[in-house]
């Protein structure tokens, strides 16, 4: 490792703040320097509660960042967030890039925001987003937060980067079908009625425990039932109560557990399955990719087939 990238190394696990924003647009820009960087950070990890929030769009996930970092930075604690937007069909950027509605904390030297473009993902995360997470657990944040696009129903990635996890909803009126939906509404280890003072709210977090009810009976094994609240985020109504029942959620999943230790098992799975398949990707797409070309010709010609040269190339990764 170069002297340049150790300094960085060190600095961004000192908590310097411009190095990690250095190093995560080095992760953007798929620099293949910054491996060994990430390598050892993620040694050096775990140290951070890592909240997801999802929910559709207009459910006021932003806002509601927002108030819980203002709540958070009052209790002392540090607070880093990774919002992840909508790219742009033409440069691939984050479409909303500067946050408008966190720029509350823009001078906080306790508060870092990040925004990152979703790249297309129906997950509504990034493969990038998971190294730049990587980047900030390393550092000495109290509690990072991950907002996704707000895709909806295919927005299941965030479970497997999030220790906890936050679903948004709105009232819903009559579209109480979407909602019941399974996908979406079985990730959520917090369920969240924003905008509590519309009339549908307290309709709507009735219809909200009780599918997490039937849920329950379903899944008897599951030791944690997710709360329903309301917030109403403009004014930081619920708030409190809401950070309450993270820290709640995570004393219930600590570290050792069996129900943490499973947790971690799933959401290390899916990483590493992120990084096998983005390695393959570009082994694939590599301006080398001739020594794919021969192995391609007996499936051309109807001697053998797709899924058995797949099967050949995973046995040769492996030995």
């Amino acid at each position: 490792m170069e002297e340049a990238d150790r300094s960085l190394l060190d600095a961004v696990a000192a908590g310097h703040i411009r190095s990690a924003a250095r190093l995560i647009t080095r992760v953007e820009r798929d620099d293949p320097g910054v491996v060994p960087l990430l390598q050892a950070l993620h040694r050096m990890g775990g140290r951070s509660k890592v909240v997801g929030v999802t929910g559709p769009p207009g459910a006021g996930k932003s806002t509601l960042i927002n108030a819980l970092v203002r709540h958070w930075r009052q209790a002392g604690l540090r607070v880093a967030v990774l919002a992840v937007d909508p790219s742009s069909p033409f440069s691939g950027g984050a479409v909303l890039g500067d946050r408008l509605r966190m720029m509350d904390h823009s001078g906080d030297d306790g508060v870092f925001i990040r925004s990152m473009a979703s790249r297309g993902h129906l997950g509504g995360l990034s493969r990038a987003t998971g190294d730049a997470l990587t980047v900030l657990d390393a550092m000495p944040w109290d509690v990072v937060l991950i907002e996704t696009v707000g895709v909806g129903q295919n927005e299941t990635d965030i479970m497997r980067h999030a220790a906890v996890v936050l679903l948004l909803q709105t009232p819903m009126g009559g579209d109480d079908v979407q909602a019941a939906k399974a996908g979406i509404n079985e990730i959520g280890d917090i369920f969240v009625v924003n905008k509590a003072d519309h009339k549908e709210a307290d309709r709507s977090v009735q219809m909200l425990a009780e599918m997490i009810a039937l849920a329950q009976r379903l899944h008897s094994e599951r030791s944690w039932k997710p709360p329903v609240l309301k917030t109403r985020a403009t004014t930081g109504e619920g708030v409190a109560e809401l950070a309450t029942h993270i820290d709640r959620c995570f004393a219930a999943h600590a570290e050792g557990t069996p129900a943490a230790l499973q947790r971690a098992r799933t959401r290390m799975r899916f990483r590493v399955g992120e990084i096998l398949r983005d390695m393959l990707d570009r082994r694939m797409r590599s301006q080398d990719g001739q020594w794919l070309e021969d192995l391609l010709d007996p499936v051309i010609a109807r001697e053998t087939d797709p899924y058995a040269l797949a099967e050949k190339m995973l046995e040769r990764a492996a030995t």
